[in-house]
């Protein structure tokens, strides 16, 4: 087990899983500059680790993450406001496209508050486990301000565009009850269940099919929009190397001997 902590962050690896814990309790784990480094570097560190089989994303305290840390951002503001939205394409795209680039499943633990950017980090991820008491909104649009982090695609592609333009026009906030069936988060346990619910998800999930799963991801990735001739050739192509693999071998004889598949990742 690898284990590291900064100011705002801790982050380990253990059996395959890497868990990143946003660790700024106090300010409800809203995004400041360091916070943000660290994360990105984190998700950095997991991108180019192959030990790992599986992420979680989860955080201390009583919400998972308010979005920027506004005090920050009116110092920002007040010193130079002509480059006080750097952040956007500095840290928040850097930390969106890292969390695309891991290609094996992410999941996403949320209690409390999710909203701003904080939502757009757990949209970012596979599969979103939310705490019964967990809350979700977009929150730009009371403060001037539009979208950042993804959210004017990820948002409506999980909730459908119409519901995606109330949350960030009309402002409010979701339940995790409500955000379950709308198609944002995929279940909702308990609060004090949470973090031993995603990890069992995430140790579940790193024992499995590596290489089924970032193959999974990756053509969802790549046919959201591809005409229907390259979709199937995109699968067929993906099937064909995956019907070679040792994992898909092992689980057909596993099956026919009615036993349980052990899979190596490949």
């Amino acid at each position: 087990m690898t284990e590291t902590a900064t100011a705002t962050i801790a982050y380990s690896v253990d059996a395959g899983v890497a868990t990143i814990t946003l660790d700024r309790a106090a300010a409800s784990n809203a995004l400041n500059r360091a916070m943000k480094t660290e994360l990105l570097d984190a998700l950095t560190a997991i991108r180019d680790d192959n030990t790992v089989r599986a992420v979680v994303i989860h955080a201390a305290g009583k919400n998972f993450c308010v979005g920027q840390d506004l005090a920050e951002h009116v110092e920002a503001l007040r010193a130079d406001p002509a480059h006080a939205m750097d952040t956007v394409t500095e840290h928040y795209n850097p930390i969106v496209e890292a969390l695309d680039a891991i290609a094996v499943p992410v999941i996403v633990a949320v209690n409390g508050a999710c909203v701003g950017a904080g939502l757009g980090l757990a949209l970012a991820g596979d599969i979103r486990i939310a705490g019964a008491r967990a809350k979700f909104g977009t929150a730009f649009t009371g403060i001037g301000l539009a979208a950042d982090s993804g959210l004017s695609a990820s948002l409506q592609r999980l909730v459908g565009a119409s519901r995606a333009t109330g949350l960030f026009l009309l402002g409010g906030n979701v339940d995790a009850a409500t955000a379950k069936d709308w198609g944002m988060v995929h279940e909702v346990v308990d609060e004090d269940e949470l973090a031993v619910y995603a990890g069992d998800v995430a140790r579940r999930l790193a024992s499995g099919p590596t290489a089924a799963f970032t193959s999974v991801k990756a053509l969802i990735r790549e046919n959201v929009t591809a005409p229907l001739s390259e979709v199937l050739a995109n699968e067929a192509a993906t099937q064909r190397r995956l019907g070679a693999s040792t994992d898909h071998a092992a689980a057909v004889e596993a099956f026919l001997a009615k036993t349980k598949p052990t899979f190596v990742g490949h």
